[in-house]
């Protein structure tokens, strides 16, 4: 039995299946990360005193991983725009570079995390560190996510563009809006916690 509109679109909703699927997740996404992002709006105007982020956080190394998130956003729409015009080969460079801007993002936030933690600064530490850790560490799980799913269709899942080539243009497509809501969501993270 073959599951409908896996490639073509379904007539009432205008949308292909795993399209509709990945905006209602992402739909959840917003309303996790708008709960978090309240949370730390009211712990913060509650508060006596806020540490201010640009003097306890790196905001260099903070600033390069925004560069190195954006870049990956435009690497992503470049491997879907590559499958589009039939040029597999560049859809696998610029997936590759995808995953490795997501890697180097990654290695990054691991440096600034060390660091935090050598000067002795936990969750616990603060109401300051608790959300940076708890939205930080939870944006990363998400890098992860997008890192793993790219990295499949760069690899053993690109197969698919052989036997069933719209379909694969298709998940390319789903992965690059859950890559760009992940992008998104650094955008607001930065400023809020770093720069105010």
């Amino acid at each position: 039995m073959q599951i409908p509109y896996t490639s073509e679109h379904h007539p009432e909703t205008g949308l292909y299946n795993a399209k509709l699927g990945i905006w209602l997740f992402l739909a959840s996404e917003v309303m996790l990360f708008g709960a978090l992002f309240t949370s730390y709006i009211l712990l913060r105007m509650g508060a006596p005193t806020w540490p201010h982020g640009w003097e306890i956080l790196n905001i260099p190394l903070a600033t390069v991983n925004t560069v190195v998130l954006i870049a990956s956003s435009v690497t992503m729409v470049m491997s879907w725009a590559s499958l589009m015009m039939n040029d597999f080969k560049k859809y696998k460079m610029y997936m590759g570079i995808t995953v490795v801007c997501g890697l180097i993002f990654l290695v990054i936030k691991g440096f600034e995390y060390a660091a935090k933690f050598e000067h002795g600064y936990f969750p616990s530490t603060n109401n300051f560190f608790a959300t940076y850790f708890t939205l930080t560490g939870l944006h990363g799980l998400h890098v992860i996510g997008g890192i793993i799913v790219n990295a499949y269709f760069w690899g053993p899942g690109s197969k698919m563009w052989k036997t069933e080539p719209q379909r694969f243009v298709n998940r390319i497509e789903v992965a690059g809006l859950y890559w760009h809501f992940v992008d998104l969501v650094w955008i607001f993270l930065f400023p809020s916690l770093y720069l105010l």
